[in-house]
Parts: C-alpha cells; structure tokens; sequence
C-alpha cells in the first residue's frame, strides 16, 4: 500500500512563514512532500526515522493524505456461505466501530485508513473505504481477519471485496 501526501494550509503557511517553528527535521520533511512523491519515495529522501516524521507532520495537521494506492491481491475462492441478514448501522456507527478493529489489529498502520474514514460522508464513499481497509488488511493480516472485520461490523461475508 503506497499513500501520497500532499501539504495542507497549514503546511504551505508553514513553509512560508515559519509561524509554528517546526523543528529542522519536520520542516525538511515538510518541504520535501510535495503531492507526488509517495511515502515509498519520502522515505528515501527524509532522515531516518521517516515514518514518525510523516505521522508527526499527519497528527499535527501539515500535511494529509491526497491518494492512497493498493495493491489488489485477490482473495483465495471460498465456498458460498449462507445468507446472513446484516444489521444495518448508521455512517456514524459504521465508522467508529471501522476504526476501533483497524486501530486495534494494525495499529498505527491503521491512521492513514483511519483518516480516510474519519472523513467519509456518504455511503458510496464508505463503501470504497472500508473496501480499500479491508485489502490492506488482507495483505497484512491474511483473509481470514478480513472476515473478522466484516463480522465486527455487520456486513455480510464478502461484502468488502472489490473496492
């Protein structure tokens, strides 16, 4: 999974004014994202530790996520499982229940998908979200926890794949 950053106003007020007096490191990583360059590419070019230098800038609101690219890996064929009836919850719900199972099984890998949540307001777009969440979780965690946060959720088994 590759997430592009780009400078939000407070970033460019920043850069421009130096106003929040960012220590050397952030501001060099601060002047280095761009909008382009994915947090791959960053991470060459900020000092170690790059990772805490972006989520330092992320947290304190310089910089936000502008494009966040996943590699589809296909889940393995699994045999049809019965119809379960969903319960239907609210956006509201939805989101903070998303948010505390990927939280709690990725950790801080879960912020850049947490903040994408987070800033969802329809259901079309919640669907991409959580179907972008659950390939990265597939990825990292394997199917298996997949289901599980379909289950923790509500959705009916599946119901995420092909975001």
């Amino acid at each position: 999974m590759s997430t592009t950053y780009r400078k939000t106003e407070l970033g460019q007020a920043e850069i421009a004014t130096r106003a929040m007096k960012l220590v050397p490191r952030l501001r060099q990583a601060l002047i280095l994202v761009d909008g382009k360059r994915n947090d791959d590419e960053l991470r060459k070019l900020i000092p170690a530790p790059a990772d805490e230098a972006l989520q330092a800038l992320l947290e304190q609101g310089f910089i936000e996520m502008s494009a966040v690219t996943a590699v589809h890996v296909p889940l393995p064929e699994t045999p049809a499982a019965p119809v379960v009836a969903a319960v239907v919850l609210t956006l509201d719900e939805m989101r903070r229940r998303a948010v505390r199972w990927l939280s709690g099984a990725l950790g801080p890998y879960a912020d850049p998908l947490n903040i994408r949540i987070e800033k969802v307001k329809t259901d079309e777009d919640m669907r991409k979200a959580l179907a972008l969440a659950a390939n990265f979780v597939a990825q990292q965690l394997g199917s298996g926890k997949v289901a599980e946060f379909e289950q923790h959720l509500g959705l009916p088994p599946g119901s995420t794949s092909g975001g």
